[in-house]
């Protein structure tokens, strides 16, 4: 029950944080996007607070013994840049660059009432079954 309220108050946080900062408003990050054209620069305030709060608070977390909820930390150990990652990122830059939203962003703009992040929702679910079924093919 305590590691879901902390979630939910996390999702809350990280959604008022995404609604404050204009990452929800697809045209703002369509045009931060645009760097041949008309740019907007001012997420690039978005980007930089995100990598400064992270720097500095990582400093403090990774020094405690383990998490305060549970028992080890779950930190990536695979450090190879590989295929599936190279295409998986050109995919994820293409999908973003067409809609203006990524999940965290989307999600948080389902609030807006607007057809858009209702769009973009289904086809990012749509794209991540499919990889799941596609995962689970090759794997057999």
């Amino acid at each position: 029950m305590k590691e879901n309220a902390i979630a939910l108050l996390a999702g809350l946080l990280f959604g008022l944080g995404l609604g404050l900062s204009q990452m929800i408003n697809r045209d703002r990050v369509l045009g931060f996007l645009d760097v041949s054209g008309v740019w907007d620069p001012t997420l690039l305030f978005v980007l930089g607070g995100a990598v400064t709060v992270t720097v500095i608070a990582f400093r403090f977390v990774l020094r405690l013994s383990q998490p305060i909820l549970v028992d080890q930390f779950q930190l990536p150990t695979k450090k190879d840049i590989d295929k599936p990652l190279i295409i998986g990122a050109a995919i994820f830059g293409i999908g973003w660059g067409i809609a203006g939203y990524c999940p965290g962003p989307g999600i948080t703009a389902l609030v807006l009432g607007i057809w858009n992040p209702i769009l973009f929702m289904v086809a990012f679910l749509i794209g991540s079954l499919t990889y799941k079924l596609y995962s689970s093919e090759s794997k057999q």
